[in-house]
């Protein structure tokens, strides 16, 4: 679809911002590439050289006891599973930069001054 010719268009982003853009989001696919095991929630010792694991499941907290080389395996995948969480964001934001600033949009109105 054709802009209106008797209305302006809002400025569109560069093609060298849409590259940078664009350059930042493969970055972040890269990165969830190479994430190993994912896991939710939180481990932590329960007794000294015992581990528990715990999340939430339907809105109910389940515990579960872990041998020290399974909480070692379980911390990697939480972390992995935070990055991904930060990484998903990331490529929100960007993908909402570029859908709204580089493709054209309708006029917006500018918002009324109050009297």
């Amino acid at each position: 679809m054709k802009p209106q010719a008797n209305r302006p268009q809002t400025a569109l982003l560069s093609a060298a911002k849409v590259a940078a853009l664009r350059a930042r989001f493969e970055r972040c696919q890269e990165e969830i590439r190479k994430l190993d095991w994912l896991s939710e929630g939180s481990v932590s010792e329960n007794h000294p050289g015992t581990w528990r694991w715990t999340r939430k499941v339907k809105a109910q907290t389940v515990t579960v006891a872990l041998s020290t080389a399974q909480a070692e395996a379980f911390a990697a995948a939480i972390a992995n599973h935070r990055r991904l969480e930060k990484l998903i964001q990331e490529m929100r934001a960007l993908s909402q930069t570029y859908l709204l600033e580089a493709i054209p949009g309708p006029m917006r109105r500018r918002p009324q001054k109050s009297s």
